[in-house]
């Protein structure tokens, strides 16, 4: 460049950095007319068709500025952003790279390779350039608030906590300083100083949609959905189109079981973003609590489609088809089941595993997988002191079913007759109040009954802790309306997994899962995070005062002949399987003016139920469902039945023993999981191991003698009528003297010091 161009250019540059671009095309054109090879010239005139969105012509002028100086890693590196600009990604990657092999030491060149690496998701890439972006420039924010992204991502957080917090101090009013450490403190699980960084955050940006958004969703973390509600809400009103924000805002109204308004945003988020996975996931799980189960069906297809590898859906839909009898694609949707477990995205909810056949080994992977995923074992224990060992044992049980529900009516007479000489009993209560005379029992039962409907699971955790709990029993485990993460607190020194989940729950905070050698053998050990306690009759309690209706219906009342044999199963439809549907189906073939008692629980399945009776060659109309009434009708209307016919892989489990109860023969095929060992379990302890199979062919044939031999049936009704009174599964008082036994080992293991272990109760007298 000679001197008489030098003072244009500069003219020129600075007409550039004022803004005035036109200005500064013109000034370059001007230099270009008489010096076509200035350099300097063709690299700012190819900045300036950039900046007017002419990239083409922008790369012109620049690669001619190279190829007279090819040394130039300035010139590189802004082709290289230009040819980004351009969609040619991998063409600016490696303009970066020339212009580093030119000046390893280029800032800009570090910079904009970590940005595009960034982009690209390829984060430890990123690391790489970015680190190097800030030794250049140490005091340059955006390169450590990337830093800081990108470590969080990695799940580095000391690293990322440490470029955070420098950029706060480089610039203390940078919206997304405080943001980008809010979600890193969101990551390590220390929510309520997360949620002050948000809101300083929003205090510099009141319109950051992002950071109102993220409040909300450590605020859902934190259990307080309310006012979560309020930061999605705020969210979308800034930027309506945010399609994640609604999905949130969704799943707020859903935990505080407001679903209608639940769906409504989850519908909102898929009209924004159709290919939205987890939206439409969302939106299903809400419909499958309202029982939709057809649109809920569609919704998980949908969501697989979009997303095969997420497990929890893959999971869900074939809990789904079960539920609605579609048996079309279940062995298929079983596989990829069994195969999800090796997926990244996601994890099959327990209770899925419980209802299809998986084994023991699988169910513990799944259980494991999910407390992994929900990093419910990261909680920082609340239990910190031991209580006065001579006090009486405290002890805690956490449900979300104490009103009209089978755990209450198993459970009431255990709960009244409990020793209060040396027991204190707790109710911690997370369902329903339905005001039913059931609620009423139940809060009479205990000492204390503590509704912690409207508590986080951090502030249940820490009611449960503050009353000095000794031993706190889970009811629910996994099952519907279950809150695992208040014991991932540890607010008892022993905590139990009891009769609402029939499987291991593969967390550390659990100490011991209430069994007995039926439904867990020792051996199984193995396969269960918790110690093994054994009772020495069945683990499930029951109360002899559950009412029968002394009044029987008429079979006509029921749609049922008032000749014939009736097969009964009032199992729940998910529980009915291809394989033992086929048995059934025989079995009326095989027994005249047959039919089958089911229940009626969803439209779906009924119609597909009828469906695959026809396809097997029988009327469909010998299907007979029955609707749920109250409890003492329902006792009463078992008499009209012949024989219960029990499913696998899960078992009738309540449903079994309201049978005994009531008179009725259950038969049972025994499973290889606690779940298909119930009926067994309930057998063995009224003294009726004749109707256990081992294998489906056994149970046909036992099934069909018994429908074709009035006298035997007769003789087994006769005989369990005698045994329901004389014998251990309903006698309440030995299982509490038992189960009392249990809670004192249990203690006495832990005021040794010793690790919780695994022990059978010794019958009590």
């Amino acid at each position: 460049m000679n001197a008489t161009s030098q003072s244009p250019i500069r003219d020129a540059a600075k007409l550039y950095q004022s803004g005035r671009i036109a200005d500064a095309a013109n000034a370059c054109d001007n230099v270009l007319l008489s010096e076509p090879r200035n350099v300097a010239a063709l690299h700012l005139r190819g900045l300036t068709c950039a900046q007017r969105g002419n990239y083409a012509e922008a790369c012109v002028h620049l690669a001619k500025a190279l190829e007279i100086e090819p040394r130039s890693a300035r010139a590189q590196c802004d082709l290289g952003l230009v040819l980004k600009s351009r969609g040619s990604v991998d063409a600016a990657a490696a303009r970066y790279r020339a212009a580093l092999a030119i000046d390893p030491d280029s800032f800009e060149a570090n910079n904009r390779l970590a940005n595009l690496f960034l982009e690209q998701r390829k984060l430890d890439e990123a690391v790489v350039f970015y680190r190097h972006a800030v030794r250049l420039r140490p005091d340059f924010t955006a390169a450590h608030n990337n830093l800081g992204v990108l470590l969080t991502a990695l799940g580095r957080y000391d690293e990322a906590r440490a470029y955070c917090q420098r950029a706060l101090e480089l610039a203390p009013d940078n919206a997304d300083a405080h943001y980008n450490l809010g979600n890193l403190l969101a990551n390590l699980g220390q929510y309520e100083d997360a949620v002050r960084f948000f809101r300083r955050a929003l205090q510099i940006n009141p319109d950051m949609a992002l950071a109102h958004n993220n409040v909300g969703n450590t605020l859902a973390k934190l259990g307080r959905h309310r006012e979560a509600i309020a930061s999605y809400q705020r969210a979308v009103e800034i930027q309506p189109g945010f399609a994640p924000a609604h999905m949130n805002l969704g799943s707020a109204f859903a935990n505080l079981k407001r679903h209608d308004e639940a769906a409504a945003c989850y519908r909102r988020a898929i009209d924004l973003d159709p290919d939205f996975a987890d939206a439409h996931a969302n939106l299903a799980t809400v419909l499958l609590v309202q029982k939709k189960y057809e649109d809920a069906f569609t919704r998980f297809q949908r969501a697989a489609a979009l997303e095969p590898s997420n497990a929890y859906v893959v999971g869900q839909l074939t809990y789904v088809a079960r539920q609605v009898c579609a048996w079309t694609s279940l062995d298929d949707l079983d596989a990829k089941c069994g195969l999800s477990l090796t997926y990244e995205k996601g994890v099959v909810y327990p209770f899925t595993a419980i209802a299809r056949a998986s084994t023991p080994a699988e169910q513990l992977q799944v259980a494991r997988n999910f407390v992994r995923h929900s990093q419910l074992e990261r909680r920082p224990p609340l239990w910190r002191e031991r209580r006065d060992a001579n006090d009486k044992i405290r002890i805690g049980y956490l449900s979300a079913d104490f009103h009209e529900h089978a755990t209450g009516y198993l459970m009431a007479e255990l709960f009244e007759t409990h020793d209060r000489s040396r027991f204190e009993l707790f109710a911690f209560s997370f369902g329903p109040d339905d005001g039913s005379p059931m609620r009423g029992r139940l809060k009479r039962a205990f000492d204390y009954f503590v509704d912690i409907r409207e508590e986080s699971d951090p502030s249940a955790a820490r009611a449960v802790a503050s009353l000095g709990i000794d031993i706190a029993v889970d009811l629910k485990g996994y099952t519907q309306g279950a809150r695992v993460e208040i014991l991932a607190h540890r607010p008892a020194p022993i905590q139990v997994n009891f009769l609402g989940y029939p499987g291991t729950m593969g967390a550390n905070f659990i100490d011991y899962i209430v069994a007995d050698p039926v439904v867990v053998p020792f051996d199984e050990q193995t396969f269960y995070t918790e110690r093994i306690v054994h009772l020495p009759d069945s683990y499930q309690p029951n109360d002899r005062k559950r009412p029968i209706a002394e009044r029987t219906p008429s079979r006509a009342s029921y749609g049922l002949p008032e000749r014939g044999f009736v097969f009964c199963s009032f199992n729940n439809n998910f529980k009915i399987a291809p394989a033992f549907f086929d048995v059934w189906m025989r079995l009326l073939k095989a027994v005249p003016a047959s039919v089958l008692w089911l229940l009626r629980d969803n439209p779906s399945a009924e119609r597909n139920l009828r469906a695959e009776a026809a396809a097997r060659g029988v009327q469909p109309e010998r299907l007979v469902f029955a609707s749920r009434v109250p409890l003492a009708e329902h006792l009463a209307r078992h008499r009209l039945a012949n024989l219960f016919l029990d499913t696998l892989p899960c078992n009738a489990h309540t449903t079994a023993s309201d049978a005994l109860w009531a008179g009725l023969p259950v038969l049972t095929c025994r499973g290889h999981a606690f779940a298909g060992r119930v009926a067994a379990s309930l057998l063995h302890a009224i003294g009726m191991p004749e109707l256990i199979a081992t294998s489906l062919e056994e149970y046909e044939a036992l099934a069909r003698r018994l429908a074709l031999d009035e006298d035997l049936v007769t003789a087994l009704r006769t005989k369990l009528w005698r045994n329901r009174l004389s014998t251990a599964l309903f006698d309440t008082d030995r299982y509490r003297r038992n189960l009392e036994a249990a809670y004192r080992q249990m203690w006495r293991i832990w005021k040794r010091g010793e690790a919780p272990r695994a022990f059978a109760v010794e019958p009590q007298d």
